[in-house]
């Protein structure tokens, strides 16, 4: 049985400044959008669920980490510290946005990742 990541939902408040921070440093455009403010949903490519909740009191992006892989881990870097990121004691490819969610930029193969980024697996 083959699996893959399908999504992951993170709660952040700020949903513009993350649609952004997604399509300028990955270019991960927006693939989908429900609701409207203040209880949007947008998904990216590469399974990313972006829920905003300005109301919510916990932590945003309740995550571990998330990895994503990238054919020039140079320039996602460059873009990221560009935009103001912090880097995390476990390297250089390791930093925290603002609201607290861990990256982890992984690099990949671009053959490889230009299939999987044509797959569309979902029901339309």
């Amino acid at each position: 049985m083959a699996s893959y990541l399908e999504h992951m939902a993170l709660r952040v408040k700020d949903l513009d400044w993350h649609i952004r921070f997604f399509e300028e440093v990955f270019d991960m455009p927006v693939r989908m959008e429900l609701g409207e403010a203040p209880n949007r949903k947008v998904w990216l490519h590469a399974g990313i669920q972006l829920n905003e909740t300005i109301d919510y009191e916990g932590p945003e992006g309740r995550a571990d980490h998330m990895g994503i892989m990238t054919e020039d881990v140079d320039e996602v870097l460059e873009k990221a510290y560009r935009l103001g990121v912090k880097e995390l004691p476990q390297g250089h490819n390791w930093f925290t946005l603002p609201s607290g969610l861990c990256i982890e930029v992984i690099a990949g193969k671009r053959d490889v990742l230009k299939e999987i980024i044509e797959k569309k697996p979902w029901i339309e």
